[in-house]
């Protein structure tokens, strides 16, 4: 059967996966490069400097994981009901009210996240832990950093799917959204691994 070519002004339901999944495999070979680094530099010397982490990272951790989960709510209220139809067409979403409301939880938590890291960032520079005090504490600003700043990008990118559930069709945000929450939760599971690995070798 052929298949019939997308609805004008709607996304190609693929075209923003493979964009993600292309920014997901750069993000984790740049990761892992850095986690290579951080490995052997603590091995062939004997400065590294152990530290305690700050507390408040526990509760960024419980942040980014609701976040998570709020936004994978989101997408399967905004899923619920978009069943194929015929000739291809899709049924409209959930309801995008209660979508958004998903989405502004997931956008507040990742704010109120980048808070806390900046907070974590300050009680270290209290306990006079600065990127240039040692190796280790350079490792850490520089993970939590660049993590940060591909959580910003995310931010952006659900803004921008909010911005298109609220002033277009709502069936036609369905591929940026789901791409939006592969990306998010990518985020998250790299939180998660970053701060084993924190825990692990500082």
């Amino acid at each position: 059967m052929p298949v019939r070519p997308a609805a004008r002004g709607h996304e190609h339901p693929t075209a923003p996966s493979t964009g993600v999944w292309v920014a997901v495999a750069t993000i984790t070979m740049s990761f892992a490069a850095y986690t290579s680094a951080m490995v052997v530099r603590q091995g062939t010397s004997g400065d590294w400097l152990h530290f305690r982490l700050p507390s408040i990272l526990w509760l960024n951790t419980v942040l980014i994981v609701a976040s998570s989960v709020a936004l994978e709510l989101g997408r399967r209220n905004h899923a619920r009901g978009g069943t194929a139809a015929e000739g291809g067409v899709l049924t409209l979403p959930g309801p995008v009210s209660l979508t958004t409301r998903w989405i502004d939880v997931t956008l507040a938590s990742g704010i109120l996240f980048l808070a806390g890291q900046l907070v974590a960032w300050r009680q270290l520079a209290g306990e006079g832990l600065f990127l240039a005090t040692n190796p280790s504490s350079a490792f850490f600003y520089v993970l939590t950093a660049l993590h940060g700043l591909h959580l910003l990008g995310g931010l952006a990118g659900l803004l921008y799917v909010r911005r298109r559930l609220r002033r277009g069709p709502a069936v036609a945000a369905g591929p940026a959204l789901g791409a939006g929450a592969l990306y998010w939760h990518f985020m998250a599971v790299l939180w998660l691994y970053l701060l084993t690995l924190l825990v692990v070798r500082l």
